[in-house]
């Protein structure tokens, strides 16, 4: 240092790395508040990851909660034909349990006529004139000019014709000439095609058609109502989708049943309580809680070999939403029955890291012992599904233990990041400040050493003091 010194004074520059030293002090003067901001916003982020993981899982939880937590959802019905190619229905939670017989006499059908032949292809001429055609209740015009009056200009004008309630209209071109189709899309017997010339001429009288005048066309398919019975009570339905027969059920008619009472004359439908798919949503349930124990689990851990402790150990919010869940899943609940009153009493048990395993035969023979029983047990109550749906929401909602907790940890966040705003400011003025004060120093002493040279060379240039000799 006495060198670099002694070489900065020779040459009259700084004494002082001004730069270097304002550095250092800043250095030792925020490392300590940084050091402490840095450790409170990381412990302030793990925390508020730590919240979200906990929000996720519970929310992933209480999702299973809703296929359980109404009665409903334990009225789910399903309806099973013996023979799908004749039939097959679905049912609703309002329909009855119970096995029918059902007998398909026929299929409800849409109208198709063929009109005679007209000689020539498409593009043969077929008059002009309006042609009103009706479909049921429902009808519309067709008006044919010079310009489209041929059959395949006829059945354009029938396909894009305003207020066509579904009469759709093809040529086809036989030996014998060309044919006009007029086709329903709609099934049953009142939908049936009526064609009638209403302009007063005849150019086109080859062309109509009515129950009292089938002359023109052939009837390639009648319009017709699905006849059929259920348990032995006829009914009929210009749809074969059917859901105005069997309370609760929608019947899909498909195909027909051997006439006579002998094989084949009925097909066995049978409406029973959907326990597959209560199952399923149960064993979503466990599944979901599972991880939801996983998640706690992991929240609250400590590791004594590395001593880690989980972000929310000793956390008093999560040991009391853990010890509601417990609560909820452990009660006994009022179903009704002796029996089946827990979920244990029901195949779901606890196994010996918190976890719920699921016994799907005992499950299976308490919904087909006591199938309201298992439902109470969930939805009735103090069920379980909906005690837990309701703590849960509590717990979820805006204003609740878990957002008040969030928004304190995101308002800590905040005041940590502003604090870190207001020390870059402090120490920009710092900065500045000793900045201003050692570049005044440097400048003194650097005066200062020019003089102490100045005498130095002065005193030397002085004569020689000779010493008297005694």
């Amino acid at each position: 240092m006495a060198t670099t010194t002694a070489a900065t004074s020779a040459t009259g520059g700084s004494v002082i790395d001004v730069n270097s030293l304002v550095s250092q002090l800043i250095a030792a003067t925020r490392g300590p508040k940084d050091s402490l901001i840095s450790s409170q916003t990381l412990k302030t982020t793990t925390q508020i990851s730590a919240l979200g993981t906990l929000k996720g899982a519970l929310s992933t939880f209480q999702s299973t909660l809703g296929a359980l937590a109404t009665p409903s959802a334990f009225n789910a019905q399903i309806a099973t034909s013996s023979s799908p190619s004749i039939l097959t229905a679905s049912a609703s939670s309002s329909a009855v349990a119970g096995t029918y017989t059902v007998s398909v006499t026929k299929l409800a059908q849409a109208q198709q006529l063929v009109s005679k032949p007209i000689v020539g292809d498409a593009s043969a001429v077929v008059g002009t004139g309006t042609l009103k055609i009706s479909l049921g209740a429902a009808s519309f015009n067709v008006t044919l000019t010079n310009t489209n009056d041929t059959v395949a200009g006829l059945a354009a004008a029938i396909n894009s014709a305003t207020g066509n309630p579904g009469v759709t209209a093809t040529v086809i071109t036989g030996t014998d000439g060309a044919h006009l189709i007029l086709s329903s899309t709609l099934t049953g017997a009142a939908n049936s095609i009526q064609v009638a010339e209403t302009d007063g001429g005849t150019a086109l009288s080859a062309l109509t058609y009515s129950a009292a005048s089938t002359t023109n066309y052939t009837e390639n398919s009648p319009a017709q109502d699905a006849v059929f019975s259920i348990s032995g009570i006829n009914h009929t339905s210009p749809s074969n989708t059917v859901s105005d027969a069997l309370s609760g059920v929608t019947l899909n008619l498909i195909g027909t049943t051997a006439a006579g009472t002998g094989a084949g004359s009925s097909v066995n439908l049978t409406v029973a309580n959907d326990t597959a798919a209560i199952t399923t949503n149960i064993g979503a349930f466990v599944t979901a809680y599972n991880a939801l124990a996983s998640s706690i689990s992991s929240l609250r851990s400590y590791d004594p070999t590395t001593h880690t402790a989980g972000p929310m150990l000793g956390d008093a919010l999560l040991s009391g939403i853990q010890n509601e869940i417990r609560t909820a899943l452990y009660g006994i609940v009022n179903t009704g029955s002796a029996t089946y009153t827990s979920l244990a009493s029901v195949g779901i048990t606890t196994k010996s890291d918190g976890t719920l395993s699921l016994n799907p035969a005992k499950l299976q023979t308490a919904l087909t012992a006591a199938p309201a029983a298992v439902s109470a047990l969930f939805n009735g109550k103090n069920g379980i599904a909906a005690d837990l749906n309701t703590r849960l929401s509590a717990d979820l909602a805006s204003g609740g233990a878990i957002d008040s907790r969030s928004k304190t940890l995101v308002r800590q966040d905040n005041d940590l990041a502003d604090q870190t705003k207001k020390l870059d400011a402090q120490m920009t003025a710092l900065a500045a400040s000793l900045t201003q004060q050692y570049a005044s120093l440097n400048t003194l002493l650097s005066k200062l050493q020019s003089t102490s040279a100045a005498l130095t060379q002065q005193l030397s240039s002085l004569p020689t003091v000779q010493q008297k000799t005694q």
